[in-house]
């Protein structure tokens, strides 16, 4: 028991502990944050009182081959509004973005709108940016004279537009108007998401970045590197100095191997050919073709570069400069207009019909089947319940080269039923060959080319594998269709044999993958590779529309150099037969109308693929010259007719234009030049062979990994 005077020093004591635990702890959390994580305070202190604002770097131009610009930088007169000063006005500014409003050809609403920060509640229009950076509210071009007269009375009274700056700043300009436009591509605002992505992890919220063709593949070295300058503020956000500032780094200009000559002569040539299918009757007596649209690819045989890429129909890229609206977006992918902005040429697949006979061709030759051999071509094809020939004629016995220029689908109907046999039929072997299937796959059908250009389609293989994951992701609606008594017998029937063995690899399907027709799907670009490969002895070539990067002083050059895919497994024997059997198509054969009398020897292949509820799809593979291949010419044309009458004249008319046959020629020679275009010391840029007192230096280029589709 505690004695009565114990009591009061006993209490001082838990007193005592109690003050100096507490005073303990504090002067412990005191050294925490000033000492152990003193630093990290302190910087956060210091983003309290600094902001930066960003000074866009200009983004390096586009040329073609020979130096010509396809997209530079025009200079246009931009109105901007200093947020954080409108805000220091009267009613924060209303009187101010009322008189400014007729100024620009907004109201005023919309002007607070679109200046106001975006996040939380606030929704588009408004600005992604820095609150302390100007935010462009307009821009005029230097000759329209109206719209400078404006901007001069805001100059003029500028008591009556504080926080309104008026500066010049460089816009894209396409002086090649529509040429090449798929190719080129074109800019738009980054999202709140991209930000967070590597590849845009130094670009601001307010910047464009590219959203299509090269402007999106080549976006890092085509925007450079912004210019920061870091203001300090004080506790109401006045700017009070600068800490620090970094000038902007232009961009690179980057130089294509797309010839412009050549491109528009292709463009032209595809214009003239949906054109004229337009006029001519539907063979199905379905009135005319409608020719909803087409693509023509040029690409060097022996190096991958694409020379020309057309594709129809076309648009203007400048719809996006100063950005697209709704409306105008919606028309460019309004599928009842064409979808103006699918680039068909690589985002199009397409059943590559007869074209694909050189592939078959090839397989059935490394299969053991003679070059020189006798094979029957009969109108119809007994086994498979009598399929027939295009227009069921029929040639007897012929040689293969006859096969190819004659275009008989009954002899390859033969190939790939025996081959199919072979394998087992409906009941194959565990590891069947399917010889025509493993050379289309050798040949890069089935996967993306790796072009240098966002949203490349990979096409379809229809072999087993696609059979069986098809019938997988249908399977269930097709076998509910089976006993569906709102259906028809027939169509009971026809979904029920779907859900018992829709997975089937079946005699038709190999004859149909034979001829090119069926499920199996190709681009233009990937077409123009196989034959790029049968033309140069083999190599299967990436294909590019890079050629370099040149730093705008001129002294650094990237160089995209060819790079080699792999290789096909034809032997140069065979390779040379499938060249010679080509040739015989364009003086023998099916094209023989569309190329009589032309200077230099040209092989190709005519195709007319069957699509099931559409007209035909006209079809024209080529390369030349034949001894010497230097060129690959691809031509289609959906809805269009067949190969002879509608693609074969359109790719005559390209090859016209790059000979010189009854016109100037838009590349002499038909070569391309070896040297790069050059920065002149005034930061132009010459043709190739300018001289340039600084010597560049060399180095490859890979691009960095393009964004995997097209947005707007």
């Amino acid at each position: 028991m505690t004695a009565p005077g114990q009591r009061p020093r006993l209490r001082l004591l838990v007193l005592q502990v109690l003050v100096v635990s507490i005073l303990a702890t504090l002067l412990g959390r005191l050294w925490f944050l000033q000492v152990y994580d003193g630093r990290a305070y302190a910087a956060a202190a210091s983003q309290n009182r600094v902001r930066e604002v960003v000074t866009t770097a200009p983004r390096g131009q586009v040329y073609d081959v020979t130096g010509k610009a396809l997209v530079r930088n025009r200079t246009a007169l931009v109105v901007s509004v200093d947020r954080a000063r409108l805000l220091k006005e009267p009613a924060d500014g209303e009187a101010v973005l009322r008189r400014l409003a007729p100024v620009v050809g907004k109201s005023a609403a919309l002007l607070r709108q679109e200046i106001t920060p975006c996040g939380g509640t606030v929704r588009p229009p408004c600005w992604r940016g820095s609150p302390y950076q100007p935010v462009p509210v307009q821009e005029f071009a230097p000759d329209d004279a109206a719209g400078l007269r404006r901007v001069l009375r805001v100059e003029e009274r500028k008591e009556d537009f504080p926080a309104v700056v008026t500066r010049f700043a460089a816009v894209r300009e396409y002086p090649a108007g529509t040429t090449a436009a798929h190719v080129l591509g074109y800019l738009g605002p980054i999202s709140p998401q991209e930000t967070r992505l590597p590849q845009y992890a130094d670009v601001q919220e307010s910047a464009l970045v590219g959203r299509s063709g090269v402007e999106a593949t080549y976006d890092t070295a085509l925007r450079g590197r912004d210019g920061v300058q870091t203001l300090l503020v004080d506790h109401v956000g006045t700017v009070t100095g600068t800490q620090s500032e970094t000038a902007p780094q232009a961009g690179d200009s980057l130089v294509l191997s797309i010839d412009a000559g050549v491109q528009a002569a292709a463009e032209q040539a595809l214009a003239h050919a949906v054109a004229k299918a337009r006029t001519l009757p539907d063979r199905g007596g379905d009135g005319t073709y409608k020719a909803d649209s087409g693509s023509v690819v040029v690409m060097e045989a022996k190096t991958g570069r694409v020379v020309a890429m057309a594709s129809y129909p076309s648009y203007d890229p400048s719809v996006f400069v100063g950005g697209a609206s709704d409306e105008e977006y919606a028309s460019l992918v309004d599928e009842a207009r064409g979808a103006p902005l699918v680039f068909r040429a690589i985002q199009g697949a397409y059943a590559p019909a007869s074209t694909f006979k050189a592939v078959s061709t090839a397989a059935v030759l490394e299969d053991g089947y003679p070059r020189d051999g006798t094979y029957q071509c009969p109108g119809a094809y007994a086994p498979l319940g009598g399929k027939r020939n295009f227009e069921g004629e029929s040639f007897g016995p012929v040689t293969l080269r006859t096969a190819i220029v004659r275009s008989c689908d009954t002899i390859f109907y033969d190939f790939a039923y025996k081959e199919w046999l072979r394998d087992g039929g409906n009941t194959p072997v565990a590891h069947p060959k399917d010889p025509m299937v493993r050379m289309a796959q050798r040949f890069g059908l089935g996967t993306r080319t790796g072009v240098d250009l966002p949203s490349e389609r990979s096409g379809t293989i229809a072999d087993r594998a696609f059979l069986q994951q098809r019938w997988e992701r249908l399977k269930a609606n097709f076998c509910k269709g089976a006993v569906n008594p709102a259906r028809s017998p027939e169509r009971r029937r026809a979904d029920k044999e779907f859900c018992d063995d829709g997975n089937r690899f079946r005699g038709g399907d190999a004859a149909n993958f034979a001829i090119g027709q069926g499920d199996t799907l190709v681009t233009p670009l990937q077409l123009a590779t196989v034959y790029g490969a049968i033309a140069n002895g083999g190599k299967l070539l990436v294909p590019h529309v890079g050629r370099a990067l040149l730093s705008a002083d001129g002294t650094t050059v990237h160089e995209v150099r060819p790079v080699l895919r792999g290789r096909v497994p034809v032997s140069p024997v065979d390779l040379a037969f499938l060249r010679d059997a080509l040739h015989g198509v364009t003086t023998e054969g099916t094209a023989r109308g569309s190329f009589a009398g032309f200077p230099v020897a040209v092989a190709g292949k005519t195709g007319t693929g069957e699509v099931a509820g559409k007209q035909d799809t006209a079809w024209f593979a080529s390369f030349a010259p034949v001894e010497d291949p230097e060129l690959v010419v691809v031509g289609m044309v959906s809805q269009g007719g067949t190969g002879a009458t509608t693609a074969a004249p359109m790719v005559r008319e390209v090859y016209d234009a790059i000979y010189g046959v009854g016109r100037p020629s838009v590349l002499p020679g038909g070569k391309l030049p070896t040297a790069l275009p050059v920065v002149r010391p005034d930061g132009t840029v010459g043709p190739p062979g300018t001289k340039v007192p600084v010597k560049p230096v060399l180095g490859p280029y890979v691009p960095p990994a393009a964004p995997a589709r097209t947005s707007r």
